[in-house]
């Protein structure tokens, strides 16, 4: 699953998920293009992965910031073939207390950003003869959960998006995927209460959390021409949980 030779753009690639992908995917031997809001973070992975790497300061829901970060991997990383839609924020509120500006927010994060990256890179990867683009979604975009009526609508969003933009883009060679990751151990369930360790867990068959590294093992086979004949699919990565659920 080589990735030698390829430009990688990942999103919200400062800490958890997205920054164990850009390092694994650097490590397969693409150049990185390392994007974020969080500045200092950002700059620190990429400073890790060395000179396979930039950061951009990226809000994922400005159409000028994708310009950007995608020029970045054009002059400077010489092309784009590889974008990963991992950005995205969670709200935890009950519908009847719910905003429209707090449900915009996560909307606009989650699957308007996700929308303009996809928008931003089919002509490079139409110059490039293809690439493959995977979108982060979630358990949660395959299931509703209660409080996250923002969270799942945003993640079943980011689900449908892919299948249109696997139909329309796969006569360019552009593949499109979405994973699906239950929890794992990232920043963004550090106040949740989960129980880490192997054994701990009772929310998955497999008794664990997940690790960033095991979503990054999935994002990089999705990058690579290991998975040349796959678009439009979904890829859970929980454990086990979503079957053992009714």
């Amino acid at each position: 699953m080589s990735l030698a030779g390829k430009t990688a753009l990942v999103t919200g690639a400062a800490r958890g998920q997205g920054a164990a992908e850009a390092r694994l995917l650097a490590a397969r031997g693409a150049r990185v293009v390392v994007t974020d809001v969080l500045e200092a973070e950002g700059k620190a992975v990429a400073a890790e992965i060395g000179d396979a790497a930039r950061f951009v300061r990226h809000d994922v829901t400005s159409a000028d910031d994708w310009a950007a970060a995608v020029a970045v991997a054009t002059d400077e990383l010489g092309g784009l073939d590889i974008l990963v839609n991992n950005a995205g924020i969670l709200r935890t509120t009950p519908i009847e207390e719910e905003t429209l500006d707090g449900f915009e927010r996560v909307l606009a994060v989650n699957l308007s950003g996700t929308f303009l990256g996809i928008k931003a890179a089919i002509e490079p990867m139409k110059a490039a003869g293809g690439g493959s683009i995977v979108n982060v979604s979630s358990l949660a975009g395959l299931r509703g959960y209660p409080r996250m009526g923002a969270y799942c609508s945003s993640k079943w969003g980011v689900r449908g998006l892919t299948k249109v933009a696997a139909t329309e883009l796969g006569p360019y060679g552009i593949r499109v995927n979405s994973v699906h990751p239950g929890t794992i151990d990232t920043p963004m369930i550090a106040n949740t209460g989960v129980e880490r360790g192997a054994g701990n867990y009772r929310g998955a068959p497999l008794g664990r959390v997940g690790v960033p590294e095991d979503v990054a093992e999935l994002v990089a086979f999705l990058a690579s021409d290991a998975s040349s004949y796959i678009t439009g699919g979904e890829f859970t990565i929980d454990g086990g949980a979503l079957n053992a659920r009714p």
